[in-house]
């Protein structure tokens, strides 16, 4: 629970320890993405001693629960890891907080168990959040194939004012910002614009209820829940892992690896991104941990074209994934923004249901970064 890394710029957040123990050293890694960061390397003495400066912190008002929030190291629990302090520091009316509970990507159960075990932290964080950002309505979505945790979820709002259960259809991306807000509020957020744009601040469920966790103790962010699963893993579970500890410990702990891992992703198999090594760490917005088999893992050929149309037709956006990798391909920016490129959210819907297996979302990834390149360019 020490402040071990102070946040470095408004979109940032604070560090904390995550074991006692000794720092032994202070230097790079290199992350899943390929890009490299400072990281604080502690060996845990093993007793878990909980700093005893911590003291639950103290809010009588709007600002002293932005600074608390600040202070707590908070992020996007569900994946981005975006500050959560950040979202709610806005001049702007929030009319609805949305309570992201779809979790809808295959495999990734951490957000149930969360809603199912930890429900008295998501009232409590949900009671002050109304309570000093005046929010009058509080709408908490969760798919429909988690029967528990609409139960629980459901027995939990009684008690609360103005807050809505919605039940959502199990359909992938619904856990997706846009498609959340579209199917919660039935709000479009612009292109380019931002839920609070639309009135709404939307919260993944686990972040809601670290909040509450850390408004009742006073320590911060320093666990996560972790989905451990894949064919490859031995005794796939969920587990409470501190933030900072390694891949292969993880794994090691759910019995270990029952064959080759063709691919370990942060994450999902459909936006989860795969690791180099094993001795990567859990890190704040990792709410799953995959080991997959070469059955799961390898990739398909990939054959021509056929335009069936089938990646138009499962975008969440109608956005045409061909019609762009042509544009990439003949540098055509003016066409890439035309089509609405920066409105995929790289859910891999289209890639997905290719029959042709070609990696359309790869394609969009990488015609991103060449947009962006672009246009900074001509800023300039």
């Amino acid at each position: 629970g020490t402040l071990i890394a102070e946040q470095n710029g408004f979109v940032s957040s604070p560090v904390h320890a995550s074991v006692s123990g000794t720092v032994t050293s202070i230097g790079d890694i290199i992350l899943s993405s390929g890009s490299t960061t400072a990281a604080i390397t502690i060996e845990s003495d093993g007793e878990m001693t909980i700093d005893e400066n911590i003291t639950p912190p103290t809010v009588n008002s709007r600002e002293d629960l932005i600074d608390a929030i600040k202070n707590s190291g908070i992020v996007g629990l569900g994946g981005a890891g975006f500050p959560t302090y950040v979202k709610f520091a806005t001049d702007k009316e929030i009319e609805y907080l949305v309570i992201n509970g779809a979790e809808c990507e295959p495999y990734i159960t951490s957000d149930s168990v969360t809603m199912t075990e930890n429900y008295e932290d998501i009232a409590y964080a949900i009671n002050v959040l109304t309570k000093y950002f005046n929010i009058k309505n509080v709408i908490i979505g969760i798919e429909k194939n988690k029967p528990n945790a609409i139960k629980v979820i459901k027995y939990m709002a009684k008690d609360l004012n103005n807050v809505l259960v919605k039940v959502l259809p199990s359909l992938y991306p619904q856990g997706a910002e846009k498609v959340l807000v579209y199917h919660t509020t039935s709000r479009v957020i612009p292109q380019g614009k931002l839920p609070i744009d639309a009135g709404c601040v939307v919260s993944n469920v686990t972040t809601i209820a670290a909040i509450g966790r850390y408004l009742k103790t006073g320590i911060p962010l320093v666990n996560k829940c972790v989905t451990v699963d894949g064919a490859a893993v031995n005794e796939p579970k969920n587990v409470i892992a501190p933030i900072g500890t390694s891949i292969k410990d993880l794994i090691d702990f759910c019995g270990g690896l029952k064959c080759e891992a063709k691919k370990v992703l942060y994450g999902g198999p459909m936006m989860g991104v795969s690791v180099p090594n094993l001795e990567l760490p859990v890190i704040k917005n990792t709410n799953a941990i995959l080991a997959l088999s070469s059955k799961e893992a390898d990739i398909p050929k990939t054959t021509a074209c056929i335009r069936c149309g089938s990646c138009t037709n499962h975008c969440p956006f109608g956005i045409n994934p061909r019609a762009i990798a042509r544009a990439y391909k003949n540098d055509d920016f003016s066409q890439m923004d035309k089509l609405g490129l920066n409105l995929c959210m790289e859910c891999g819907c289209c890639s997905f249901v290719c029959p042709a297996k070609i990696p359309l979302v790869q394609n969009n990834r990488l015609a991103k970064q060449k947009l962006k390149e672009y246009k900074a360019k001509e800023e300039k």
